[in-house]
């Protein structure tokens, strides 16, 4: 099964080149792709042998993970395991995420946290469990931690999908539709690894971005690749 990684970044200098060097250690390919950041992360990553899509200006975390999905595709790639830049997921559970992918149907694997939710601040904790019970329920599948960005997706799925956000709400985007779709999402557990990093993510601004998606979502006709 040939694996990419995809790392959507902005502004990640001080933890890429360690991120990048734990990957290719790993046998994997790293694919960054740089959202317009003003720092030295793109330089750096390609210094690391990573190969670099660069947004000209800050799109967006789910408009810079559509690209790494077209790019997997586009060069033949069986799956591809996207995780955050910021040094929150551990690349010691990669090879946990393609040996599921090897032992099972299921198209997307997403990583759980919530059982280890040591050092996460509270707030966070509480927004992942609302969130992912209520994603759940639309999706009739239990995912205990939709909103972590550590997963993995197989082509099968990547060549049916069709994504319409480009910011945070992508993430919820991709599990409602792979269940609309007749896919099985399945989790495994994950570290949490928080060190003082200060989330992108606007809580007021972000959760009203998801509201208007589920609207959308549920009034305009089913899209097929």
């Amino acid at each position: 099964m040939r694996i990419c990684v995809i790392i959507p970044t902005y502004n990640e200098s001080r933890a890429i080149a360690d991120l990048i060097e734990k990957i290719t250690k790993l046998g994997l390919e790293a694919i960054i792709i740089d959202d317009g950041s003003f720092d030295d992360t793109a330089r750096i990553a390609a210094a690391c042998g990573a190969r670099v899509l660069a947004n000209l200006k800050n799109m967006g975390k789910g408009a810079s993970l559509i690209k790494g999905y077209n790019f997997a595709l586009e060069h033949g790639y069986d799956a591809v395991i996207s995780m955050d830049g910021d040094g929150q997921h551990s690349c010691d559970d990669l090879p946990a995420f393609i040996q599921k992918a090897k032992d099972s149907q299921s198209a997307l694997i997403v990583g759980n946290r919530m059982g280890m939710t040591k050092g996460m601040p509270a707030l966070r904790v509480a927004t992942n469990f609302l969130m992912s019970k209520f994603i759940s329920l639309i999706v009739k599948q239990d995912i205990p931690d939709t909103q972590c960005g550590f997963r993995l997706i197989k082509k099968e799925l990547l060549s049916k999908i069709v994504l319409l956000t480009s910011k945070y709400e992508t993430e919820s985007e991709i599990l409602i539709k792979a269940a609309h779709l007749g896919f099985k999402v399945e989790s495994i557990p994950v570290k949490t690894i928080y060190s003082g990093q200060k989330s992108k993510i606007n809580p007021l601004v972000d959760t009203l971005r998801f509201l208007r998606f589920m609207i959308l979502e549920f009034t305009r006709p089913p899209k097929h690749a």
